[in-house]
């Protein structure tokens, strides 16, 4: 519903457009694509949710579910105490049954408060694991650098003021870094403005750190990708994402491949198939018991069917076989 190559900001305004629709919709549409996502060789999932929808599929599916529970109060300390009370009971409701886990996590961090960051860090279970959106956007790294760009008129036309804000001279994963607990295995996610001197200063902050890619919904919105070769030359773990449907065409891990594979053919599959398995696996905990083939282990299984006619995976479709 939302139009693709708008860059974020847009994109977030044309979001809350979009937030009401007949619960039997939301429902119906939550249980199909968890049973898309299954078939299509995904065993566990990342969800950020900012909501109790997804709580009772998540209860009965076949698919293990980590929720990041979601928090933001646009760094507008008089909001905090509100932001927390409308979250506690997303944070009770989801499902936490033997296959899955939940925590408490900030969005962004040009979204998140100290006091919201603090009470997020005081509130997790230890060895949590806990996602943010990092360097989506030029206009982020502007924001903390000078306190310039897109987010200044964006805060304003929600009538959200800044006057107090004072950026750092830094780009915006120092204010993350600065204020997230650095013992919690840490999941950055998007990172397309992420330099080598963004990853140096993560990693002497957290060695448990992880730079999930969702390719194609940062085609979608911003019609950027990543610099792979700046996580590949410093030896990062990275983990391979969708976004949601608001972003993305579907939700398959295998279409992000392909779409790395396209712009960025320099990555061998064997790097890629280990992005999108292992280490996901890992970040979310999930790693003794998928994301490898190993005795004691149960992970999903596909066969790779690629178009004879070609020579290319880019045609390939996966058929699920365990």
């Amino acid at each position: 519903l939302v139009d693709t190559g708008t860059t974020l900001l847009p994109f977030i305004s044309s979001v809350v457009k979009y937030r009401d629709f007949p619960e039997e919709i939301i429902h119906q549409a939550i249980k199909d694509n968890d049973e898309y996502m299954l078939k299509n060789g995904i065993v566990a999932v990342g969800d950020i949710s900012n909501k109790l929808d997804t709580a009772f599929c998540k209860n009965n599916s076949k698919i293990r579910y980590y929720t990041f529970v979601e928090m933001f109060d646009f760094m507008q300390e008089s909001n905090t105490e509100r932001t927390i009370l409308q979250y506690k009971p997303v944070y009770k409701g989801q499902s936490e049954n033997d296959t899955n886990k939940k925590s408490y996590v900030p969005h962004a961090p040009y979204s998140v408060s100290k006091s919201l960051f603090n009470f997020i860090n005081k509130n997790n279970k230890s060895n949590s694991t806990v996602s943010i959106h990092n360097q989506e956007t030029i206009a982020e790294n502007d924001l903390f650098l000078t306190k310039t760009g897109g987010f200044l008129d964006f805060y304003h036309s929600f009538g959200l003021n800044l006057d107090e804000f004072r950026p750092s001279g830094k780009s915006a994963i120092h204010y993350a870094i600065e204020n997230m607990d650095a013992n919690q295995k840490t999941l950055f996610v998007h990172n397309t403005q992420t330099t080598k001197d963004d990853i140096k200063a993560a990693t002497i902050w957290n060695k448990n750190i992880y730079w999930a890619t969702c390719p194609n919904a940062n085609l979608y919105i911003e019609n950027r990708l990543p610099d792979y070769r700046t996580f590949i030359e410093t030896n990062q773990k990275v983990c391979i994402g969708t976004d949601s449907l608001t972003s993305n065409w579907q939700l398959s891990i295998w279409e992000e491949i392909k779409t790395i594979q396209k712009y960025c053919s320099y990555i061998p599959l064997e790097t890629l198939l280990t992005w999108a398995t292992i280490n996901g696996a890992e970040a979310l905990g999930y790693d003794e018991e998928i994301g490898s083939i190993e005795v004691g282990k149960k992970p999903g299984l596909l066969a790779i069917v690629t178009n004879p006619n070609t020579h290319s995976n880019l045609q390939s479709k996966p058929n699920r076989l365990i």
